[in-house]
């Protein structure tokens, strides 16, 4: 069993008190006369009453949900039926704090196309009236779809809340995919209306996708309308302008739909085969936001930013902090150019008081030296977030040390899938080094053994044990249910696998190991490779690594580690035997690589996830052209090199 990791941050009393949190606590008890011994038995309670947990965020939160006769009339997986009868909109959610809130800013951007940009709330209640007016006139109403590939910015956020509010459906791609890529995902779902911007700057280039936009809107039969932000040229023949969705402000008319209507179509990563669209409903998103809320510790008084790709179910998660009246602003450009402390100007700049990002840009703010908290002023920031892939316990100290001492760091895991999180942050309990601090509420998370049985201290697999409102409703497409049951049921019959290997401490933390399927298992030895990068990447020459583990049919597991080194070296034996040094001492000798091979780049998927399933397919002898799909990859051609080295290196 792990020994508990070291404390590194407290909250003090006057932060746990008035923690989101807290308060839920205090209502809980004058509303509903429940008390909780601690917040495992907090979280008990949300896992086992179903019915009282999710009805107590309706009534704490005040959300605009009503009409049900039952909470869940079926305890089941597939297939649970939440608040059937209950109507709602989530963008009545968002868009009630304009009532209130009218002369305050609700959004802001920093763009590197547009410079910054500023939205009252109503300003943005009578932008998503004009652009829901322009939709209806376009023929737009509940159930067709309307997608669109835009940046993290404003059009985004008025297309999208204008989509809901008339019962449609909206479906998002960043404009750096590629364009197979988007067909791949727009074309399973037929959509009506297109929204595209014809180009972006990033990084300081300019980058046109008029030509792309053309072959994709070409490749939609079932457009009607099509719609072009002009952001480097004049809108070509054929597009609608943006300015059409901006012609009459006015107040929209939302229209109320079932708890489970469509809200959006998301996307997984799709690294084999054409990506599952994921369909969410209106109530289960809005659900899982506001309890998100009481794990983010979010308020009105939040200026919140979370550096995303618009592709990236990280941009949906974002209105969580607007549905609290929070302020958000959105980054819409390169957080390393002209160098990695530029996203933490706009920390500095903006005021923010709740900051999240990728694990990856953490450790790249690490790799490249930089101090924010000695060269800004980040006296604003009280929290901390960081998602995408585990955060090691380097990146921890790091933030403690160079970011701030008082600062509340609480990484997320969760995903695409179900919109939300299993595991996340209390503002009420102390952080320890490379762990999320609890369970989130009314998400039944465990870890399981080979056998089916939870366990505590060691690694399992991350199970779900009851249904959850943001679940899936179903794929889009997915008639009989048969590639949803597939994705989570088929292995714990009734219960959700999620496909992570976990770790839950007696203490309550828990810690991310990676993909379960990307395990290494060396000598009956099992590991996750997080453990393997964060010994690698710890030495200053790795730039970035990937392991794989091989098992042969009747011999012993090979296992190689790729690197990728810093600009000028090579892999030496010298190098090799530090890399090798550094798994010994922080690992195991156990887990030492057959091989060490130098690549260019370790291949990622859009949301910036490393490749190891599909390499790990292709050097167990699988068809370079099925094994992943190369349009739903950062860098494509970073795959190249595996593919030789499967060719010349692997054992036959």
């Amino acid at each position: 069993m792990t020994e508990a990791r070291p404390i590194l941050w407290e909250p003090d009393a006057a932060r746990a008190d008035s923690a989101t949190l807290a308060q839920f606590i205090r209502w809980l008890k004058a509303e509903r006369g429940l008390e909780f011994a601690d917040y495992h038995a907090l979280w008990e309670w949300s896992v086992t009453d179903l019915d009282g947990f999710w009805t107590a965020i309706i009534g704490f939160f005040d959300l605009p949900i009503s009409g049900w006769a039952e909470v869940l009339p079926e305890r089941k997986m597939p297939g649970a039926d939440w608040f059937p009868g209950a109507e709602t909109n989530f963008s009545a959610q968002i868009l009630r704090h304009a009532a209130t809130r009218g002369k305050d800013q609700a959004v802001i951007v920093q763009s590197e196309t547009f410079g910054r940009q500023v939205l009252t709330w109503d300003a943005l209640q009578s932008r998503v009236g004009a652009a829901q007016a322009a939709l209806r006139d376009m023929g737009v109403g509940q159930g067709d779809r309307v997608v669109a590939v835009l940046p993290n910015a404003l059009e985004a956020l008025v297309a999208f809340l204008a989509t809901a509010s008339l019962g449609a459906v909206w479906s998002l791609c960043a404009p750096d995919m590629g364009h197979v890529a988007i067909l791949d995902r727009f074309r399973q779902i037929e959509p009506k209306v297109l929204i595209a911007q014809d180009g972006y700057v990033h990084a300081g280039k300019r980058i046109d996708r008029r030509e792309i936009l053309a072959g994709i809107a070409a490749g939609l039969p079932t457009l009607e309308h099509r719609v072009m932000v002009p952001a480097l040229q004049d809108v070509p023949p054929g597009w609608t302008p943006w300015a059409v969705m901006e012609a009459a402000p006015q107040t929209p008319q939302i229209v109320r739909v079932p708890f489970s209507h469509p809200l959006w179509i998301v996307y997984s990563s799709g690294t084999t085969g054409n990506p599952k669209p994921i369909v969410h409903g209106h109530g289960g998103v809005m659900l899982e936001g506001a309890k998100q809320s009481l794990h983010q510790d979010l308020s009105a008084d939040d200026r919140f930013c979370w550096i995303t790709s618009s592709g990236w179910i990280m941009w949906n998660a974002q209105w969580t902090a607007l549905g609290q009246g929070a302020r958000v602003v959105l980054f819409d450009a390169a957080p390393n150019h002209p160098d990695m402390l530029e996203a933490w100007r706009m920390v500095a700049r903006e005021g923010l008081t709740y900051f999240g990002a990728g694990a990856a840009f953490f450790m790249g703010c690490q790799k490249a030296g930089i101090r924010p908290g000695a060269e800004l002023d980040l006296s604003a920031l009280r929290s901390i977030g960081a998602t995408g892939s585990p955060l090691s316990q380097e990146g921890y100290d790091w933030i403690y040390a160079q970011v701030k001492r008082d600062v509340w760091l609480a990484p997320i895991s969760g995903g695409t899938d179900l919109a939300g999180a299993f595991v996340c942050g209390n503002p009420m309990m102390p952080v320890r080094a490379g762990e999320m601090q609890c369970r989130a509420l009314g998400n039944a998370v465990r870890a399981y053994d080979e056998a089916g049985q939870e366990v505590i201290g060691q690694v399992g697999e991350l199970v779900c044990t009851e249904p959850l409102p943001s679940m899936p409703l179903y794929f889009w497409g997915d008639d009989d249910g048969s590639r949803l049951h597939d994705s989570y049921f088929d292995t714990y019959p009734g219960i959700w696998r999620h496909g992570d290997w976990i770790e839950f401490t007696p203490e309550g933390g828990s810690v991310i190991y990676g993909r379960s399927d990307a395990t290494i298992n060396r000598r009956g030895l099992r590991l996750g490779s997080s453990e393997i990068y964060r010994a690698v990447e710890g030495l200053d020459a790795v730039l970035d690594s990937l392991v794989i583990d091989l098992e042969f049919l009747g011999r012993d597991s090979f296992m190689p580690l790729f690197v990728v080194l810093r600009e000028g070296l090579v892999l030496d034996d010298a190098l090799r035997g530090q890399i090798r040094d550094a798994i010994r001492a922080s690992v195991s000798a156990r887990f030492l690589p057959d091989d060490i091979v130098q690549v260019a780049e370790v291949p990622r998927t859009l949301s910036g996830k490393k490749l190891e399933v599909p390499v790990k397919k292709l050097l167990l002898g699988g068809d370079p052209e099925k094994v992943v799909n190369r349009d739903s990859m950062a860098n494509p051609n970073s795959f190249d090199a595996f593919i030789a080295y499967a060719a010349a290196r692997m054992p036959a």
